[in-house]
């Protein structure tokens, strides 16, 4: 197990460094998030998750789920319904209760494009009937583990993650990588590490055009794709939660997460080369284990300076409700409502079905 920790220790110092054959923004679509909870709290769990969306958020909190297995479920439309995101798991603890596996799939796609790439003929003419569609999509398959570690209350957790990315029949690519995650109790404070692509995730693209595409494309000045691959840089997200009860029906949990990327300057609240700090909080209060009330805010950054020259920073507020009706869980968040000029609001419902064993 050392040997193991100071592998992927070296490798991921290592591969920090591959700037040069790096892609700022890879793979962003398992940036998203999963799970109404952790939106409504501006992806604000890494430390605090413990049911079926840790196997995305932080595989170490695996260990909170309690059933027999528990399955999760999440839907949302982006962009006006443009964009779909897709999203289902399932976790099953081992029968000792401290170990667990769970597998995650993500999809994240824009269908019905137009391919308008043969719609004039050799002639000139317009043919309408040359149209076709096309989908570009995302896939992310997460295979996930969780179990405790010598130290008391500290459990540790790994994702191995396969990734698949299409563009229609003209390219695809297949990726793979690794991600590790902790968590740590200390009587009311729970601390959370997840280390995404920590030994970089490759991608390796391949494209597929016709002769005719690419005579579509020398015509139009239009650069011809060659096969090619990209990776995603390591990402650390450092979080702290803290939980009071006020009484035995009333409690608040608040967390705050760091997410500290290597892939170079970004727009975000530290930004620096090469690591940028990225903070995100959030907030719930619970009744009786019953109705769950979040807010939270993410995405703060630097605005373009206005006609005085004075430099803005912008926020992401988010909110969320939910509610627990004995194994089924309801969850809904209301997202990027900060600055509604620049992106469209999003509604997310997510479920979480608990699934006991049989009594005879």
């Amino acid at each position: 197990m050392k040997n193991l920790f100071l592998a992927l220790l070296l490798t991921f110092f290592y591969t920090s460094g591959l700037h040069a054959q790096a892609r700022k923004y890879s793979n962003e679509f398992l940036s998203i998030g999963v799970g109404a909870r952790a939106l409504g709290m501006g992806n604000a769990t890494v430390a605090s998750v413990s049911d079926v969306t840790a196997g995305y958020w932080n595989p170490a909190g695996l260990k909170g789920v309690q059933s027999n297995f528990q399955v999760g479920a999440m839907h949302a439309a982006y962009f006006a319904g443009i964009a779909n995101f897709d999203y289902g798991a399932i976790a099953i603890p081992m029968k000792d209760r401290k170990r667990a596996l769970a597998f995650s799939f993500i999809r994240f796609g824009v269908d019905d494009i137009p391919n308008t790439l043969q719609l004039i003929e050799p002639d000139g003419s317009v043919n309408y009937s040359n149209i076709s569609s096309f989908s570009v999509a995302d896939y992310a398959f997460l295979f996930s583990y969780a179990q405790p570690v010598a130290i008391e209350n500290l459990h540790v957790g790994v994702n191995v993650k396969i990734i698949h990315r299409t563009a229609g029949s003209f390219a695809r690519a297949w990726g793979f990588g690794l991600d590790l995650g902790a968590q740590y109790v200390k009587d009311n404070w729970r601390f959370g590490l997840m280390a995404r692509d920590i030994t970089t995730t490759f991608n390796a693209w391949s494209f597929n055009f016709s002769d005719a595409d690419k005579t579509v494309f020398a015509q139009t000045n239009n650069v011809i794709p060659e096969n090619s691959y990209e990776l995603t840089l390591p990402r650390l997200i450092l979080g702290a939660a803290y939980t009071h009860n006020f009484n035995e029906k009333i409690g608040l949990s608040a967390e705050l997460n760091l997410d500290l990327t290597t892939d170079g300057k970004r727009n975000v609240l530290i930004s620096a080369k090469p690591l940028s700090i990225d903070p995100h909080a959030g907030v719930e209060i619970h009744y009786s284990d019953f109705l769950f009330l979040r807010a939270g805010v993410a995405y703060l950054q630097k605005k373009y300076s206005d006609a005085l020259g004075r430099e803005q920073f912008t926020a992401q507020p988010n909110l969320g409700v939910g509610v627990v009706i004995k194994n089924l869980g309801i969850d809904y968040a209301y997202t990027n409502i900060g600055d509604p000029s620049q992106a469209l609001y999003s509604h997310v419902v997510s479920l979480r079905i608990n699934f006991e064993k049989r009594k005879n």
